[in-house]
């Protein structure tokens, strides 16, 4: 199917309370501005050196989000134009961002990446690292930063009651914590169980193959 097709598919069956981050890594310059063509606006990467190839070729109105694995010494590279970093993992990156953002006095969106897989290669904060990192932030550490939500990654696995079971353990605790802090972006879910994740309260999903096709 073409990417029109897929793309009005996709955006048919999502809640209108859903926003899309279409997943554009591995992908040309040509499907990504025929999706922006479409009305496409957010799209995400997950390696520093590819966004950094795209994005001064591409339209300056896309809303660029990171949800890869950043390492600290890339950061200066991004914070110029990112709108979003979905893969905030550890203090010490939250310091960084902070740290680069000051310094061109602009502040960064971000998420707390929180991992749920029960795989060993999945990045993430654990529970109480996210709350930890929450109080501190709201006690005044990171100026340049605003923390809007969660991210989580599923484990890769055909067992579906276990990734639901992921993507709900991650719902209830940003039902808990939206409580005290300003949670805008609950996001989980891909290509493969977006569908799923919507069901268990996700707010975006991050959809590559369902869109572009499969990747090279």
């Amino acid at each position: 199917m073409s990417i029109e097709t897929n793309y009005k598919n996709l955006k048919r069956t999502l809640p209108s309370h859903v926003t899309l981050a279409a997943v554009s890594k591995t992908h040309p310059i040509e499907p990504i501005v025929e999706l922006y063509n479409l009305g496409q606006r957010l799209f995400a990467e997950n390696k520093v050196q590819e966004l950094l190839e795209k994005h001064p070729v591409l339209p300056s109105a896309i809303e660029w989000h990171l949800i890869g694995h950043l390492q600290t010494n890339k950061v200066k590279f991004i914070v110029p134009f990112i709108d979003t970093i979905q893969s905030v993992d550890s203090e010490k990156l939250l310091n960084e961002i902070n740290k680069q953002a000051e310094k061109i006095d602009r502040k960064i969106k971000v998420l707390l990446q929180v991992k749920i897989a029960q795989e060993d290669t999945k990045y993430g904060l654990e529970v109480n690292e996210t709350k930890e990192l929450l109080l501190k932030w709201n006690s005044g550490a990171f100026p340049f930063v605003e923390i809007e939500g969660l991210m989580g990654m599923a484990s890769f696995t055909a067992d579906q009651n276990q990734v639901k079971g992921e993507f709900q353990f991650l719902k209830h605790l940003y039902d808990q914590l939206k409580l005290y802090y300003p949670f805008k972006t609950l996001s989980m879910g891909m290509s493969s169980d977006y569908a799923l994740a919507i069901d268990c309260g996700a707010t975006l999903v991050r959809v590559g193959s369902a869109l572009f096709g499969s990747r090279d």
